[in-house]
């Protein structure tokens, strides 16, 4: 079985491509940036540096290939490219390769709750992306992970700088996972067909509960202010006037999300004040 990986440098990427070698698959990895001290760690079949924007950088790179898994999307909209260049033409410039190359499969991850927020940009061309792949022919699976662990780094960073901002009553839930974990759903969940799995991490969390554990981590006094959810939704409506699109996508989507409950089915082992207290002794 030869797997094709794109996005291996990112962060659930690299965790993808950790376990693929720990199950002692070498997969072909396809990237826009590759360096030796990225690779010092991991085994490859082959590496190509492509630019995915660019239907010809692909031409014959997907030859042999039976699986692809696609973790390609951006957060933060960077190079002046879009999520509509990146998360759906790039994949989509993938997705025709892979047919005109005989791939049998192909995997993508999405994000969780993306089909019921088609009006956010980042979730408009994922799922525009996962609409072309559902009726490609080829099989598929979609991946809807919630919130990652390093998402919730953004908290951390909060209690650090002595106060954490919550919205409403704090009182919305959501249970992030941690890449590894993901990883391995990812990985168990290949022989699967036309299907789309929803998963998050092992706990589940209220936005006070990761405020609090957040300062207890950093072994300081909980300082949270919440602020009525009116100025969230406010914000959403009033900002586009006031920045440009490339910043205002990542916090369209940051605060739409924190006004609604993100859960979905538990996997994994990993904890969040593991992840949280590896972060403290690393970098802070």
């Amino acid at each position: 079985m030869n797997i094709c990986l794109i996005g291996a440098t990112g962060y659930l990427g690299s965790h993808i491509l950790k376990e693929l070698n720990n199950r002692n698959i070498y997969p072909i990895v396809l990237t826009r940036r590759w360096d030796y001290s990225f690779s010092s760690n991991i085994n490859t079949k082959e590496v190509y540096k492509v630019d995915f924007t660019k239907k010809h950088s692909l031409l014959n790179k997907l030859d042999g290939v039976d699986i692809v898994i696609s973790t390609l999307g951006i957060t933060r909209q960077k190079d002046n490219l879009t999520y509509m260049d990146v998360d759906y033409q790039a994949n989509l410039n993938i997705l025709n390769e892979a047919k005109n190359s005989g791939v049998k499969k192909f995997i993508y991850v999405s994000a969780l709750n993306a089909n019921k927020f088609k009006d956010l940009k980042i979730c408009e061309a994922k799922e525009k992306f996962v609409d072309e792949l559902k009726k490609s022919g080829l099989e598929y699976l979609i991946i809807r992970p919630n919130g990652f662990y390093s998402d919730m780094k953004d908290f951390l960073d909060m209690a650090r700088s002595g106060r954490i901002y919550l919205f409403g009553k704090g009182d919305k839930k959501l249970n992030p996972i941690d890449g590894k974990d993901l990883a391995n759903f990812c990985l168990d969940s290949i022989d699967l067909k036309n299907k789309e799995l929803e998963v998050g991490g092992p706990e589940l969390f209220t936005h006070t509960q990761l405020a609090n554990l957040s300062f207890e981590v950093l072994d300081k006094k909980p300082k949270i202010t919440y602020l009525p959810d009116f100025i969230r939704r406010i914000t959403l409506k009033v900002l586009p006037y006031f920045v440009s699109s490339k910043t205002y996508g990542p916090i369209e989507f940051f605060l739409t999300m924190m006004g609604v409950d993100m859960i979905a089915s538990k996997t994994g082992e990993n904890k969040l004040r593991d992840f949280y207290e590896k972060l403290v002794r690393l970098i802070y």
